[in-house]
């Protein structure tokens, strides 16, 4: 008996008969991992089919994970498990604690029955694109974090437009693609303006900002200090950075928030008092830290559910996430 069954009185599509057979044949034994298939020829002329509908069942599977393909000589097994209805290409600039959270709450939120794979490109254009194109087509869906790097545009054109979700950070170029993103222009400078009358305790408001950063925060930070006459500078490096009192730190990540309160502490100035930190993307740590540290944050968790709902649900839009001031003795 052979591998494949097609009902031609069925009203089920011939592409669906086919997959279903190949994944009973999986589940029961009959086909074990490396495997080859049979032929997208022998299937359309045992069943008077067009090639492209082999073809189309083919590639629905290889999607999913269930088999590979080897050019000349046609396709394969590649697991046994046949309960992943959705694979998932994931492909973060880096890994730290909020994009875990992110990570957490979009697997979660995607069930049981999909399989995330998860890469970094580390801000690396060369390994962006490398990872995307060895990927390319194997995949239900890319979920893609360009981050700050440019003409992304240009790599991912040829993955299937309406299986990419942008995530974080949605360039000019990107604006087609679905996603959730967070307004980074719009949040500094929002945020700033609630925290004005704190702000102008303050002599000098300096921006910790390097090339990684979004472009967007530095338009931002510019725009609300000079429509609030605020003096300002703005750093690359704390490396050879004296803090002196009178001046207010915006500190973008952790380990630079924990050089400037050694900093700080080694000139025997009072945090609030003498001089403020604002930092990015709230946590345990900043919640405790030298009785708790003023954040400009978003809901990485939240992003996290909001991203998985937009797959579950076939959604096709641009979702900003939302972000928000916490102020604590800090400021």
């Amino acid at each position: 008996m052979g591998i494949i069954t097609i009902l031609n009185k069925s009203s089920e599509p011939k592409y669906r008969q086919i997959i279903a057979s190949i994944e009973d044949a999986i589940a029961s034994g009959k086909l074990k991992k490396g495997d080859k298939l049979p032929s997208l020829n022998s299937i359309k002329n045992q069943y008077s089919l067009s090639r492209d509908t082999a073809l189309f069942a083919f590639k629905n599977l290889k999607i999913r994970g269930l088999v590979y393909s080897i050019a000349g000589k046609g396709y394969y097994v590649k697991t046994e498990v046949v309960a992943v209805y959705k694979k998932i290409f994931l492909l973060f600039d880096e890994f730290n604690s909020f994009k875990e959270d992110l990570y957490n709450s979009f697997l979660t939120g995607m069930g049981d029955k999909v399989q995330i794979d998860i890469f970094f490109h580390h801000f690396n254009y060369n390994v962006f694109s490398k990872l995307i194109n060895d990927n390319a087509g194997d995949y239900s869906y890319y979920v893609i974090m360009p981050s700050n790097l440019l003409q992304t545009n240009q790599v991912i054109k040829n993955l299937p437009k309406d299986r990419v979700f942008i995530l974080d950070q949605m360039q000019e170029e990107l604006k087609a693609y679905s996603g959730i993103y967070q307004n980074f222009e719009k949040d500094i400078f929002n945020n700033l303006t609630e925290a004005l009358p704190l702000i102008k305790n303050y002599e000098k408001l300096i921006l910790l900002f390097s090339k990684n950063q979004p472009q967007a925060m530095f338009r931002g930070f510019y725009l609300f200090c000079k429509v609030n006459a605020i003096e300002s500078h703005i750093i690359e490096s704390l490396e050879n950075r004296i803090p002196k009192k009178g001046e207010i730190y915006i500190i973008p990540d952790d380990k630079n928030l924990l050089r400037i309160i050694k900093k700080i502490k080694k000139e025997k100035l009072n945090l609030k008092s003498d001089i403020g930190i604002i930092s990015y993307n709230d946590s345990l740590l900043k919640e405790i830290l030298e009785g708790g540290i003023t954040t400009i944050s978003t809901n990485f968790n939240e992003m996290g559910k909001r991203l998985a709902q937009m797959i579950l649900c076939d959604e096709q839009v641009q979702v900003e996430n939302q972000n928000r001031l916490i102020i604590r003795q800090s400021l």
